[in-house]
């Protein structure tokens, strides 16, 4: 036997041990704190959630089990559980377990083992993940789902916070009700990431400014993260004196102090909407997951230690001593859960699993191109139909507030302009939020959402603080809440810095709860380069490819004023109908673009008032010669180029792809196809770029014809003229041109 099946049966053997051996002298003397059949009620919790994690150990150890990251010595959060009512929203920590089963206990019908072991063992019963990945979650429970979380739901548990009185406020229908907290719990390694310390700054910069905020987060500080012992009192020094957080503290293995110290947490949160940050002191028992031997970093005294406060011992001596049980019948009541989980963990083992990539990836990207057009005609037909006027900024102004129903000629615009109005558009539906660094009183940095706040007041659209993962998390947090939020993210260089709110939340979501919730959000990026007179990498950046992969997430990349409206409302219906994540890449150097060629101000357009469907592209021209496959600045360049190509007798179309993921494979290879010669204009790097996809893609179609790429350097881009060196250039569009026409002919 191994040393994990070892030790779970030692942590078993020694509770019921110790359980045997208590005497009147070590019972407590806290009589009446619980009432008999709460306290047995929490007592089982404990337990389950024990058994849960044993039988987890034994079926890993037999290979039959994939999933072991423990609870055990955490226990004492089922009195956190018994704190809180069902309809609060939870976002665990992955020992959380107890609360977990204590919170389904609450509902009828639910079975916590039968749930929890189905998800270790990976079958495709499992209610909340469909066998995806062990998670607590449970949408009847209001559990929001996270898989092996470093802190990273945080951001979204402030979002959530922070949404539920704005949705209370704006009539939105939300989850949960308007009085409802929030509680994120998490560990104490986990209190040290970045992502914690800024989730745990922004929901006091919130509250400092009177924002409603009722969230309690608990830190279940065990004093050890994997191998790495946190400092005694860190985490009591780091977070008790802060201003505007309510510190409370327990013995998380006495389970009336919990009890006590939660309830007290949640009826400030609850009452005053403030956040109130609960920590409890727990132990590791049985080490960190299923194949940590923890004998090899911690010594022999350290674990006895650990071990003598067990939490169920605890509970055990409490119940004991308030004269509720004896040991008899407590030791019974852990034998028959026992043997339940254990039949429990027999039976799931019959359980189909996931047979197909198919089924695994059916929750990733839904698509209902009807329902989304026609929310589309819906935004279209209620918007308000203000007379604009271009203003001297870039973004149109408002001169009027009547409404009509005739929808008015709109002016031709640059790319600014007709997203300011769009949004606008957009934002009379009381269901968008527009947010971000700078967008309210300055309109945001280049004019785009200048006036929105003025017409739309700051509870729609509103600054936030310097931070892209509280944005991010923000986003996360409202849309669950029942809102369509349009986030903005100053530069695409920024994303960098929070993407793991985008990948490790936002896109799995969906996918860990087999569609039972979902992050609908609109992301809108300042990117890719070509700035002139202002620059550096920070806010000329063209790496993309670390949105391209993320499964589900749809990437738009908009050229012109019309394709810009058109692909932002569907985007915005997309997240409305079917809960997608879109990431919207604005490129600033064509935001106040008016000429395709010098003084003909053809760059202009009108905003589109339909949509385009996701993944279609755009033709320029009909040459049979060469198809030029481009998009962002690529599409005017290569229009340019297209024309100096004409005057020497090769005759190219440009397609814009417009959609960099999911690419526009149909309408890619019939172009193609059309001219037998492609040449991909890619201004992101050659490595990692888009055009190593566009090749893929036509291989992977058929396609025997002629492919080139011209593309940037594998660099990041300097200041001032020296970035020409290294960026995709018209000139080099056309030589490569050339050259691919040349070899054919």
């Amino acid at each position: 036997m191994g040393e994990v099946a070892r030790s779970s049966l030692d942590l078993d053997a020694a509770f019921r041990t110790a359980l045997a051996g208590l005497t009147a002298a070590d019972r407590c003397d806290a009589v009446g704190a619980i009432d008999a059949a709460r306290g047995l009620e929490l007592f089982e919790s404990q337990v389950t959630s024990r058994h849960l994690d044993l039988a987890a150990r034994r079926l890993g150890a037999a290979r039959q089990g994939y999933y072991s990251i423990g609870s055990s010595g955490h226990e004492g959060n089922a009195a956190v559980a018994a704190a809180l009512r069902v309809d609060d929203p939870a976002l665990l920590h992955y020992r959380s377990g107890a609360f977990f089963v204590q919170r389904c206990r609450q509902i009828p019908g639910a079975d916590p083992i039968r749930d929890v072991l189905l998800g270790v063992v990976a079958a495709a019963a499992d209610p909340i993940s469909g066998g995806r990945h062990k998670v607590y979650g449970s949408k009847q429970a209001s559990i929001i789902p996270q898989t092996s979380t470093i802190a990273s739901q945080l951001p979204r548990a402030v979002g959530l916070a922070f949404a539920l009185d704005r949705a209370a406020r704006q009539g939105i229908a939300c989850p949960w009700p308007a009085d409802a907290v929030v509680v994120c719990s998490f560990g104490d390694a986990s209190a040290n990431h970045s992502t914690a310390a800024g989730a745990i700054n922004a929901a006091v910069h919130a509250a400092y400014q009177g924002v409603p905020m009722p969230l309690v987060f608990v830190c279940e500080d065990n004093g050890i993260g994997i191998s790495v012992p946190t400092p005694p009192d860190w985490i009591e020094r780091s977070y008790g004196p802060r201003p505007g957080l309510t510190y409370l503290a327990a013995d998380g293995c006495d389970l009336p102090d919990v009890l006590g110290a939660a309830e007290d947490a949640v009826t400030l949160a609850r009452t005053w909407r403030v956040p109130v940050f609960l920590h409890l002191r727990t132990v590791r028992l049985g080490g960190h997951a299923g194949s940590d031997v923890e004998a090899a970093y911690r010594g022999p005294a350290e674990l006895a230690a650990d071990l003598a406060r067990d939490p169920l011992l605890g509970t055990a001596r409490y119940l004991l001593g308030a004269g509720i049980c004896d040991a008899v019948d407590l030791l019974d009541r852990y034998e028959r859960i026992g043997a339940r989980v254990r039949d429990t963990a027999d039976e799931v083992l019959r359980e189909a699993r996931l047979d197909s990539a198919a089924a695994v990836t059916a929750p990733l990207a839904p698509s209902s191109p009807d329902a989304v057009r026609s929310d589309v005609a819906r935004s279209v037909g209620n918007r308000a139909a203000d007379v604009l006027e271009l203003g001297p900024g870039g973004a149109p102004e408002d001169t009027g507030s009547h409404r009509d129903s005739a929808v008015p000629a709109l002016p031709p615009m640059t790319l600014a302009q007709s997203i300011n109005h769009t949004l606008g558009e957009l934002l009379t539906r009381d269901d968008v939020l527009v947010f971000g660094e700078d967008v309210g009183r300055k309109g945001g940095v280049y004019g785009v959402t200048k006036g929105l706040r003025k017409r739309f007041g700051a509870r729609r659209v509103f600054d936030t603080l310097l931070d892209e993962q509280t944005i991010l998390g923000t986003a996360l947090g409202t849309g669950l809440a029942g809102f369509v939020p349009i986030p903005e993210i100053q530069y695409l260089a920024y994303v960098h810095n929070a993407a793991d709110q985008i990948r490790g939340e936002a896109a799995t979501l969906s996918f860990f709860s087999n569609g039972q919730y979902r992050n609908p959000m609109v992301v809108r990026i300042a990117g890719l380069a070509y700035q002139k007179g202002f620059g550096g990498h920070f806010h000329n950046d063209d790496s993309l490819a670390a949105l391209r992969d993320i499964p589900g997430v749809v990437l738009a990349v908009p050229a012109r004023a019309d394709d810009a409206a058109a692909m932002l409302r569907t985007c915005v219906s997309a997240a409305r109908v079917d809960g997608r994540v879109c990431l919207f890449v604005e490129p600033i150097a064509l935001y106040h673009t008016r000429d395709l060629h010098p003084g003909d101000e053809s760059w202009l357009a009108a905003p589109a008032s339909e949509h385009v469907p996701i993944g279609s592209a755009r033709l320029y021209g009909d040459g049979a010669d060469l198809t030029l496959v481009t998009f962002g600045n690529g599409v005017p360049m290569c229009l340019r180029t297209a024309d100096r190509l004409a005057a020497q007798g090769i005759h190219a179309r440009v397609l814009d792809l417009r959609w960099l993921n999911p690419l526009p494979v149909a309408d890619l290879l019939h172009h193609a196809e059309a001219t037998g010669r492609v040449l991909v204009a890619d201004e992101t790097r050659r490595s990692g770029g888009v055009s190593e996809s566009v090749y893929a893609a036509l291989v992977d179609a058929g396609f025997h014809g002629t492919l080139a790429r011209v593309t940037s350097e594998d660099s990041f881009i300097p200041l001032g003229p020296a970035a020409d060196t290294v960026l995709l250039s018209e000139s080099a569009i056309e030589a490569a041109a050339q050259r691919v026409v040349q070899r054919v002919r």
